[in-house]
């Protein structure tokens, strides 16, 4: 057998079409899974109640060690027959879509809609579903398979949730899966150096509106965004400064006396991701010397850069699952929950399960079809670490 060989793993991709079949056919219990913990709310923080639908769910589905954890991660345990690892699946419980919106799922032949449907509610309703496939399927896992739905894993959670369990869980993890709702074909196996932080501008309660042409926090904030945009960034290694969203204002005849860019430093280099964020603090500090306004910078998250070589067992039977689904694998760095499996020096890999649309808006969307096949990958991969196909040799 040539280093390259593996029948475990030829043996799984021969049951990919048996699988996608097989998750075809619980179409229903997915969609109900999706619809009950999606439409209830979860943003950071507070992702109490969905958290505990999913080990009622857990409970259902004859699950033995299910557990809400310190920081309210909801853990269940679908039990190895031997085996001495233990391989982690998680998705993050968090959205980022308020309380306040209306979180009702619109399911059609075709899509499902509503917010926070693939960013992760998805994700969620995989792990929930993922007991009775094995029981449908009739597949026993010789190794322990461990089902996280993470908190406080979005903005300034920080990943808190699976940072927690990795660091004080009874279980050592030997292989980490982060599941994504989007897209299929996705494969991380190295996280980037990231900064994230909040950049805002607030005008003093003693400032003098009686002067013509008076400030706006909207005006220093841009002043702000234009110094980092003049903020010279090497071709190599590959860095950006991401401005994701601006904030402030309440009407068009009322003077800002508040505004916040959230903004993210990401980088190949840890340098130079440190030295992009110490050049912003200097730009704040200089603008706020030469204006009345206060302008502050919080950075509140950050990630090393770091993970598994393309030529690892698992990036390796990882791709070729992807490949045999007749997807093309799109491989691209994460600052998801797979940094925290970095961290630990724990193999692992970001997948997603289906396509999306309109991400991030009331209107986010999951396409059903892709689903299935995403599925049979995720079932695929689990067998390949579960049968040794991705261990070091």
């Amino acid at each position: 057998m040539t280093p390259f060989e593996n029948p475990v793993l030829d043996a799984v991709i021969q049951e990919i079409p048996g699988l996608i079949s097989s998750t075809e056919s619980i179409r229903e219990i997915l969609l109900a899974n999706l619809a009950m913990l999606g439409e209830v709310p979860s943003p950071s923080f507070h992702e109490e109640r969905r958290i505990r639908l999913l080990l009622d769910r857990f409970t259902e589905l004859g699950l033995s060690k299910t557990s809400i954890d310190e920081v309210g991660n909801g853990v269940g345990v679908i039990d190895g027959q031997g085996g001495d690892k233990n391989i982690m699946l998680v998705a993050h419980a968090d959205t980022i879509v308020p309380e306040t919106v209306n979180h009702t799922f619109t399911i059609t032949p075709e899509e499902v809609i509503g917010p926070g449907v693939a960013d992760n509610s998805l994700g969620v309703a995989v792990l929930a579903t993922l007991p009775y496939i094995f029981e449908k399927i009739g597949y026993k896992p010789n190794n322990n398979i461990i089902l996280v739905a993470g908190t406080k894993s979005l903005g300034r959670g920080n990943l808190e949730g699976l940072r927690f369990f990795l660091s004080n869980g009874k279980m050592p993890v030997s292989y980490g899966i982060c599941v994504e709702g989007v897209r299929l074909g996705r494969l991380s196996h190295k996280s980037i150096g990231m900064l994230r932080g909040d950049i805002t501008c607030r005008i003093p309660e003693q400032y003098d509106w009686s002067r013509f042409g008076s400030s706006s926090a909207i005006l220093t904030l841009n002043e702000v965004i234009n110094k980092i945009n003049d903020i010279r960034l090497p071709k190599r290694p590959k860095s950006s400064v991401v401005m994701g969203s601006i904030e402030g204002g309440t009407s068009y005849n009322t003077i800002t006396t508040y505004a916040r860019l959230k903004f993210e430093i990401r980088s190949e280099s840890a340098e130079l991701t440190r030295e992009i964020a110490d050049r912003i603090e200097e730009i704040t500090t200089e603008v706020t010397s030469g204006h009345s306004e206060t302008v502050e910078l919080d950075i509140f998250a950050r990630r090393e850069p770091g993970g598994i070589a393309f030529s690892h067992p698992l990036v390796r039977s990882t791709r070729k699952i992807i490949k045999s689904l007749g997807v093309e694998p799109h491989l691209a760095p994460s600052t998801s929950e797979l940094a925290a499996f970095i961290d630990k020096g724990i193999p692992a890999v970001t997948i997603g399960i289906t396509e999306g649309n309109r991400m991030g808006e009331d209107k986010e969307s999951i396409t059903i079809e892709p689903v299935y096949k995403g599925l049979a990958q995720l079932i695929a991969t689990i067998k390949a670490i579960d049968g040794g196909a991705c261990e070091l040799n």
